[in-house]
C-alpha cells in the first residue's frame, strides 16, 4: 500500500510527477532471502529525479576515510578500497510503471560497472509523500533485497 499525503497526491498526481526532485538518503536496512538481516553502514547520499526522465544516484560511508595524499587520483591500496566498497553512484534514465508503483532504471554510467546495462533494474515504491518516500531494491548485485527511506531535499 503507498501512503500518499501530500496535496498533489490527494489530487491524483503521478508517482512520476511526486517523484521529480532531489531526495536525501535517511536510512536503509538490508535482507537476505531467508529472511536475516545484513547489517549496513552509516550512510549520506542522494537521489535525483527530472522531469525528462533521467535520475542521478550516489551513497557513500559516511567514515570512509580521507585520502593521506591530496591527490585524489592517487589513494593507497587499502584508501582505495574503503572508497569503492562503501560507495555507490550511477545515472542513467528511467520510466514509471504507475500500476505497480515501480521505477525502472536504465544505468548508464555506474562506479560500479556491472550495473551498467543490467536489466531489470527496478525500485519499488512503498510510500512516497511531500517529504517522505520508502522504496526497496528487491534485488541488488549481492543477493540482497534493500529498503531505503528517503526526505526530499530542501
Amino acid at each position: 500500500m503507498v501512503a500518499m499525503t501530500n496535496d498533489s497526491a490527494a489530487h491524483g498526481a503521478s508517482l512520476k510527477t511526486q517523484l521529480i526532485g532531489t531526495w536525501i538518503y535517511v536510512s536503509s536496512t538490508g535482507k537476505r532471502d531467508d529472511g536475516s538481516s545484513v547489517p549496513r553502514p552509516t550512510m549520506q547520499g542522494a537521489v535525483t529525479y527530472t522531469a525528462d526522465g533521467r535520475f542521478h544516484f550516489i551513497t557513500t560511508r559516511i567514515d570512509a576515510p580521507k585520502y593521506a595524499s591530496s591527490d585524489p587520483t592517487r589513494p593507497s591500496a587499502d584508501e582505495a578500497m574503503a572508497i569503492a566498497s562503501g560507495s555507490i553512484a550511477y545515472t542513467g534514465t528511467y520510466t514509471v510503471d504507475e500500476a505497480t508503483r515501480t521505477i525502472h532504471a536504465d544505468i548508464e554510467t555506474s562506479t560500479f560497472p556491472n550495473l551498467v546495462g543490467a536489466p531489470n533494474q527496478r525500485r519499488i515504491v512503498k510510500s512516497i509523500s511531500a517529504d517522505e518516500m520508502t522504496f526497496t531494491n528487491p534485488r541488488t548485485p549481492a543477493g540482497v533485497t534493500l529498503e531505503i527511506v528517503w526526505k526530499r531535499a530542501k
